[in-house]
């Protein structure tokens, strides 16, 4: 359970470096995010590591984790704070059952798309961030985004990090199903960065 819980604490962590890689630089690799946009649509996993298919992905994300975690890691606090309102914003999605289902129902409906484009076609981002905008974002707990302005107002740049902070929220949702609470990030901070550490 740990496992599957620090696995999906590296995902929120990676995935949080690519929406910073995004509102900075425009960079969006097809290549680094296309496990973790694909995730979104994996709803019914046999097993949690059916989630994440490519674990080279994961290990810069193991690794964010332990820097985070650790004494003498390089400490991120804009990282932190996006990690911090993901697993925020999915708490509040968690309690509302009604918004829940219609995210559901939203991301099933992306079958049809995906069996004439890839996950990473402009057209799948572009729907990927309508969900993020018409679902999660009327939550209220809104994230804030840190990058360069001229980028940040560019509409193919809003969608990229739409797309990416829904799959942070896949994560979060993720790391509470296997049992993940706040508090571990204070009482079993150890344990965490042991087991991220065995996935390097």
């Amino acid at each position: 359970m740990m496992q599957h819980q620090v696995m999906a604490l590296a995902a929120i962590c990676q995935i949080t470096k690519l929406v910073q890689k995004v509102a900075k630089y425009g960079q969006f690799n097809e290549h680094e995010v296309a496990s973790f946009l694909q995730s979104i649509v994996i709803t019914n996993p046999k097993n949690p590591e059916d989630v994440y298919q490519d674990r080279f992905a994961l290990k810069q994300g193991y690794k964010t984790l332990i820097d985070q975690l650790s004494a003498e890691g390089q400490k991120d606090v804009e990282l932190v704070k996006y990690v911090g309102g993901l697993i925020q914003l999915e708490r509040v999605l968690a309690a509302k059952p009604g918004v829940l289902k219609e995210l559901g129902k939203r991301i099933n409906e992306l079958d049809r798309q995906l069996e004439h484009f890839t996950i990473t076609d402009d057209t799948l981002v572009a729907s990927l961030a309508d969900i993020y905008s018409q679902v999660i974002s009327p939550l209220g707990q809104r994230i804030q985004v840190f990058g360069q302005p001229e980028l940040l107002k560019q509409p193919h740049i809003q969608h990229k990090i739409r797309a990416l902070l829904l799959a942070g929220i896949r994560a979060a949702v993720l790391w509470r199903q296997m049992g993940g609470k706040r508090r571990q990030f204070f009482l079993a901070k150890r344990k965490i960065i042991i087991a991220a550490q065995q996935n390097l």
